[in-house]
């Protein structure tokens, strides 16, 4: 499992692994909830949950409660790009909750914690 975060003053992001014995603690974790960073390594941080895929890249939506996957019927938000005013379709969405089913939860930083702001958002190094 992938946990990537973003800061809202910089519009910097950055990603972490989870390792398999934390992963745990956060199955069952909502969108909106607040989740500690010691799980991905950011201890001290507190990160906010805004978003989730799976592992076949079905994005979650707020409004569908549960880890179930379903096709619902939308014409807006996560998920849909609106083709024309009035039009509805029917896509495959994940529920709003994390399950061993999730690949990445995007959070965004609420608390900074003891790591140093370089660190945190390291450059891509360029291979040759």
């Amino acid at each position: 499992m992938q946990i990537v975060y973003s800061d809202r003053k910089t519009g910097k992001t950055g990603h972490a692994q989870i390792p398999k014995e934390r992963e745990g603690q956060l199955i069952g974790k909502i969108i909106g909830e607040e989740i500690e960073g010691a799980a991905a390594g950011l201890d001290g941080f507190k990160l906010k949950i805004t978003g989730l895929s799976d592992s076949s890249g079905a994005p979650s939506r707020k409004e569908i409660d549960g880890i179930r996957k379903t096709k619902a019927l939308i014409n807006f938000g996560v998920g849909m790009r609106v083709k024309e005013k009035g039009y509805r379709a029917r896509k495959l969405v994940r529920g709003n909750a994390i399950g061993p089913d999730t690949v990445q939860i995007n959070t965004v930083i609420e608390q900074f914690g003891s790591k140093p702001h370089e660190e945190l958002f390291k450059p891509k190094e360029k291979s040759e």
